[in-house]
């Protein structure tokens, strides 16, 4: 099972440091675009956290169940309004399963780099496929690598200036590796989290949702189904289990 490093000391102020994430401007078309998606059925959120989109997505009529390794972070949702309409499973969403099938299933914020190997991460397209109905869509919303953008013979990245937070990414292109450094500023006191990821491209995504008997639906360039261009810094992919392939045929 992967490491959490989402614990209590990050889970404490998580919802404090991204609260700009929690806006309505940013959460609103992510919970329409999955309520569209989703319709009469239900969903399941990989990586569930503290509810940023579980709960207007419940808010929505849509029936939701998350999985997630941290217990600290679900323990911030069990303290929300409204999160007794939601069901939680805590372990590594690569690997755990849930007794239900699901009309969607997705990841957002870049969550399926925090699976650090290729193996992990098509273990993730597996089980989010295992749990769909036919037809049924697996949606990833994921940054598209930054690469381009490096200057010539670096590794760092900067993602986040400012007074109390600075931030930036340190690739590691051989193994497709990448540390995310954030130093939080609190007077004198500075708070540091290093998480590791796997940094992943679209088409290693799409072939890996064919391992997993789903074929590619949709690609856009964010929630509000912006074109996904070459100068496109994310991406929100949407891959669509066949029936054959549920049928077992």
């Amino acid at each position: 099972m992967p490491e959490d490093y989402f614990g209590e000391r990050v889970a404490e102020c998580f919802d404090e440091r991204y609260a700009h994430l929690a806006d309505a401007d940013v959460v609103d078309p992510i919970v329409a675009f999955l309520a569209d998606l989703a319709r009469e059925g239900a969903a399941l959120e990989l990586g569930i956290g503290t509810g940023r989109i579980a709960l207007p997505l419940a808010q929505r009529g849509v029936r939701v169940h998350g999985i997630d390794l941290s217990e600290a972070m679900v323990g911030r949702l069990r303290a929300k309004p409204g999160a007794e309409q939601i069901g939680v499973t805590i372990g590594d969403f690569a690997t755990t399963t849930v007794e239900a099938t699901f009309s969607v299933a997705y990841l957002v914020a870049n969550t399926i780099m925090n699976l650090t190997t290729q193996g992990e991460q098509v273990a993730c397209f597996c089980n989010a496929a295992a749990h769909l109905e036919p037809n049924g869509c697996f949606v990833i919303e994921v940054l598209v690598p930054g690469l381009r953008r490096l200057p010539p013979g670096e590794s760092f990245q900067p993602f986040a200036v400012g007074p109390t937070h600075l931030g930036f990414d340190e690739y590691d292109v051989a193994r497709q590796g990448l540390i995310s450094h954030h130093y939080w500023i609190d007077g004198d006191k500075v708070d540091v989290f290093s998480p590791p990821f796997r940094f992943v491209w679209p088409s290693e995504l799409d072939l890996m949702a064919r391992l997993a008997g789903m074929t590619l639906r949709e690609r856009w360039g964010g929630w509000k189904r912006e074109p996904f261009t070459s100068d496109s810094t994310k991406h929100v992919s949407v891959w669509e289990k066949s029936a054959v392939t549920a049928a077992g045929t």
